[in-house]
């Protein structure tokens, strides 16, 4: 089982264009997505996170039961859902404003135990930042990678909502001894102000950049660097696409029993060109159509 750990909550999606552009409820929040798109590809999934007891976190948890996410483990709480405000531009690319005070997903508090099937434990966004979930979500980072478990990071950088820059990225750095692959967008890349071979030199056994719609690299402890172009698309939005390549790789490494550093360090060069393509097939389905819709199985592929 793939344990995602993070926020969910409701993006507001524009229709138009303009400020007061009418605006969509959409179910969303990268770790969310991230969980979504898991169960649509076929990985036995469950979602580690606190919701809340309003229609909004009634309606995010019936979305993670569709696509077949355990929701057992959930935390539930009286606070109101975090909102996502999206403004999408003209080529589709997506920024956010967020509404988080006093949301349920902040008082996250971490579990005494992940499921006894967990082969591999994802985390990122907003969950990473706000306090006091942050902390909690950091501890149990810590400790599944004390325990040996496969963990993969996407931070998914959302500036607005880190009030000390230099703080966040230092955090960061203090993360990547216990992260086993770290997935990013060049975008996130140039706000943290490192380098893949920095990161790596610090523990992640991979890490794969995103470009957009020009693919993916993925560069390893030994030296290799493997590329894949982006799958051409007429892009609808950007949204969700960066959760869908997170899954998809989660997905792919399953599928190869390639769950762990070991593995990783031994897919070579067609295995991580086959891994690749894979993500960029799912992404660009995603990119396809409005809002976090993430492929399944069947519109995919093998991976």
């Amino acid at each position: 089982m793939i344990v995602v750990a993070g926020e969910a909550l409701i993006d507001l999606v524009p229709r138009g264009t303009g400020a007061l552009a009418d605006l969509k409820p959409a179910l969303g929040g990268g770790p969310y997505n991230t969980a979504v798109a898991l169960g649509r590809l076929g990985s036995p999934t469950a979602f580690c996170s606190r919701t809340s007891r309003d229609a909004f976190g009634e309606a995010l948890l019936d979305g993670l039961r569709r696509a077949g996410v355990d929701v057992s483990g959930v935390q539930r709480g009286s606070e109101p859902t975090t909102l996502a405000v999206a403004t999408v531009g003209t080529d589709g690319s997506a920024a956010y404003s967020f509404y988080v005070d006093g949301t349920a997903d902040r008082l996250f508090t971490a579990p005494a135990a992940l499921p006894a099937s967990t082969r591999a434990v994802s985390f990122g966004t907003c969950s990473l930042v706000l306090e006091p979930g942050a902390s909690a979500y950091e501890k149990l980072l810590r400790a599944a990678a004390a325990e040996g478990v496969f963990t993969a990071l996407d931070p998914n950088i959302r500036a607005g909502l880190i009030p000390d820059p230099d703080a966040y990225r230092a955090r960061f750095r203090s993360w990547l001894p216990s992260v086993s692959l770290l997935k990013l967008s060049e975008e996130d890349a140039r706000w943290l102000g490192g380098t893949p071979r920095e990161w790596l030199a610090e523990g992640p056994a991979a890490v794969v950049i995103t470009h957009g719609g020009d693919g993916l690299t993925a560069f390893t402890q030994d030296g290799a660097e493997h590329s894949v172009p982006g799958e051409k698309v007429t892009v609808v939005d950007t949204i969700g696409a960066g959760d869908t390549v997170n899954a998809a790789l989660l997905h792919g490494l399953a599928v190869r029993d390639a769950l762990s550093r070991e593995a990783l360090a031994g897919l070579g060069a067609a295995g991580w060109t086959a891994l690749l393509r894979f993500a960029a097939r799912a992404a660009a389905i995603t990119c396809s159509r409005p809002g976090a819709e993430p492929p399944y199985a069947s519109e995919v592929g093998e991976p």
